[in-house]
């Protein structure tokens, strides 16, 4: 078998020329086998059938054994057993011994094709079935690179599981061996199946992280995973307790009639139905060690520790124990903590042993005690956390001949809130309820004389009792400002955060901490449950990329017990010019009533987003309201605050579920020429 060397082209069709044994010769005119071997020399014509003879094995004739050409490329015609394979290799092999030893060199069009070896471009160009001639390589290709790509992928899991797997298998048979070594290692107990591997108490990384447990952060979590039903959220607190609402902790759990209050947290409200102060059972939220490995995420809580230092580039936090905790996105809900009178700080430690700042559960829990074992306890602050607490306190004072006191500076009850008239009226129904009110008095001092605190008051008066609670104030949690260099407002305090609750990327603050941008009242820092709620879901929305801006108005709302209550948004200071429209009260008007149509003590809890129009009113069927005058007894009534002939604030005395008229009023911001006229939208005359 022999090749020709590739020669000038002629013009016309070309095609490849195989020869016998599966050898072809291209870039030549197609020619026949025998006229081929007729252009050869006479030696080489000789050579070659003696080679031929030698491997067909049984054909002793060229001719005879030489394959029919086919397009497509392929063998020859079958042989006969040894023949068949054999042949067609040697005489691939000769063609090959003979195109390197005998003839010229070869030109750059010459090559030398088998069967078993197809041309490359005939191959890429192909479209046959795979397994058969006209098979496509890219389908090879595509079928190799997903086989091992799938040979990564597993090589990859198993790398990564494998440390995980050996310290299992580590455990297992350390716990094996010890219970094979102990005295009880044939018990049932230790046949049972080894429990699973425990986890690190902290996880080292998080998606979302609230720092804080109050009101503010279990509202953004539940947002987050309403959004976001996979998120895994971990909530530090410094509280030792869950979550839980705490308006109930000066208002309903003091009406109890249950002597284990402290204890079951569960309190009847207005409407008589009963409730626990935890927005969720324990049930609800998944051990922190599990947070990472639970299937469809969750909420954990880790009770009793503080977040002492924030890392904003690296993204980490440093609890006090040392723990770090790296997270994707952050919330700061730290809330605040109870004002002290300097007074009070200056005296020994004697006095602050009897003295309580009330705020959390378990200053409940103490004060419900002590209101059990002393004789008089003395309330210092005259807001609504004073005035709720003296209230309470002044119910239990009929029954068990308990002293309740009540001081403050300012000319009566809320009197930085209320207008004066209503802020009288406040005063005399608080002494109604058995309180020792002391309006005008000023702490100068406080100090021990035998058993009982001794207060001297800065216009010469002394008071006498056994327990002092303050409730002065809120102070803001902003002791993590410093290390994450984050911006605290120095008029109002908290962190400073845009119209989204945002202070930093990727960091977000909420709740009582948060001094947000009012767009319709300037900069302001609230601190009431409705705020903590709202806030606390619209920054998890955020965190979640919902980029949505603050603007709700919150409303906040004060008992002081079952029958007198108010509601009240946006700027309610006594300093501001206000208008007041009253009207007689009824049955339905008080707190109780509310809570029966509500359904729930909580009254935030049942707002909306509610525009006016879809509150029913009736202003036409409404009689003209007057103003009140002093000494009326104010039944119910709308107080409108006033800045700049604007409304800027409403308070709702005694009237409930109407909460989104006065929120469309102020986002209104018009001017108003008769506000009488707007007090009919509130329907205060309906029997």
């Amino acid at each position: 078998m022999g090749v020709e060397s590739s020669r000038r082209r002629r013009p016309g069709p070309e095609a490849d020329e195989r020869l016998p044994g599966g050898g072809c010769v291209t870039g030549r005119r197609r020619r026949s086998g025998r006229n081929m071997a007729a252009a050869a020399p006479p030696q080489r014509r000789r050579r070659r059938r003696a080679g031929a003879r030698e491997g067909v094995g049984g054909r002793g004739q060229w001719g005879a054994g030489r394959p029919r050409v086919r397009r497509g490329g392929g063998g020859g015609r079958s042989g006969s057993g040894r023949g068949e394979a054999g042949g067609a290799m040697l005489c691939c092999r000769l063609a090959a011994l003979g195109a390197r030893r005998r003839l010229r060199p070869l030109g750059p069009a010459a090559v030398l094709q088998c069967h078993h070896l197809r041309y490359p471009s005939r191959s890429l160009m192909s479209s046959g079935v795979p397994g058969k001639a006209g098979s496509n390589l890219l389908f090879y290709l595509i079928v190799g690179g997903t086989v091992t790509g799938a040979g990564a992928y597993v090589y990859k899991t198993l790398r990564e599981n494998k440390e995980r797997f050996t310290s299992r298998v580590t455990t297992i048979t350390a716990r094996s061996q010890e219970n094979a070594s102990s005295p009880s290692g044939g018990k049932l107990s230790n046949m049972l199946p080894a429990a699973p591997e425990a986890h690190p108490e902290v996880p080292s990384h998080v998606p979302f992280l609230l720092i804080g447990g109050g009101t503010a952060a279990f509202a953004a979590a539940r947002s987050i995973r309403a959004r976001d039903p996979g998120a895994r959220v971990l909530i530090v607190s410094e509280d030792p307790a869950l979550p839980y609402m705490r308006p109930p902790l000066s208002k309903e759990l003091w009406f109890s009639d249950d002597p284990n209050v402290t204890e079951t947290l569960r309190f009847k409200q207005w409407n008589g139905k009963e409730r626990s102060i935890y927005f969720q059972p324990p049930s609800f939220y998944v051990p922190a060690r599990d947070l990472p490995f639970v299937e469809n995420g969750g909420v954990a809580v880790l009770c009793g520790k503080k977040v002492v230092h924030m890392d904003v580039r690296g993204n980490m936090v440093k609890l006090s124990d040392g723990t770090q905790i790296s997270y994707d996105k952050c919330l700061i809900a730290t809330g605040g903590s109870p004002r002290n009178l300097p007074a009070i700080e200056r005296a020994g430690k004697d006095v602050q042993q009897r003295l309580t700042l009330f705020r959390k559960v378990e200053d409940f829990k103490s004060l419900e005690k002590i209101s059990r074992q002393v004789k008089s306890i003395t309330v210092i602050g005259g807001g609504f956390l004073g005035s709720e607490l003296a209230c309470a306190l002044g119910r239990r004072a009929r029954t068990r001949g308990l002293e309740v006191i009540q001081l403050f500076p300012e000319n009566g009850n809320m009197g930085k809130v209320l207008p004066e008239y209503l802020s009288n009226w406040t005063t005399e129904k608080v002494r109604r309820e058995g309180v020792n009110v002391m309006p005008n008095a000023v702490v100068k001092s406080v100090s021990v004389s035998g058993n009982r605190l001794m207060i001297k008051l800065k216009d010469g008066r002394k008071v006498e009792t056994d327990h002092i609670v303050a409730a002065v104030g809120l102070e803001p949690n902003v002791e993590l400002a410093k290390s994450a260099g984050l911006e605290v407002d120095s008029d109002f305090g908290g962190f400073r955060v845009n119209a989204e609750l945002q202070a930093r990327s990727n960091i977000w603050v909420a709740g009582d901490a948060a001094c947000f941008y009012d767009i319709k009242l300037g900069r302001r820092r609230v601190e009431h449950h409705d705020h903590a709620v709202v806030s606390g879901r619209l920054a998890g929305e955020n965190m979640t990329g919902a980029a949505k801006p603050y603007w709700h108005q919150s409303m906040f709302w004060s008992d002081l017990g079952p029958d007198v209550g108010y509601e009240a948004i946006g700027l309610v200071d006594s300093t501001l010019p206000t208008v007041g429209v009253f009207a007689k009260a009824t049955a339905k008007d008080t707190p109780k009533s509310a809570t029966e149509q509500s359904g729930t003590g909580i009254r935030s809890e049942s707002e909306t987003e509610a525009e006016a129009s879809e509150v029913p009113t009736s202003p036409s069927a409404s009689p003209m309201p007057h103003v009140p005058k002093q000494g009326e007894d104010y039944g119910k009534g709308v107080v409108f605050y006033l800045r700049d002939k604007v409304v800027v604030g409403i308070v709702l005395w005694n009237i409930f579920n109407r909460m989104p008229i006065a929120r469309k009023i102020i986002k209104d911001g018009e001017e108003h020429a008769d506000l009488n006229e707007v007090a009919k939208l509130f329907n205060i005359h309906e029997d």
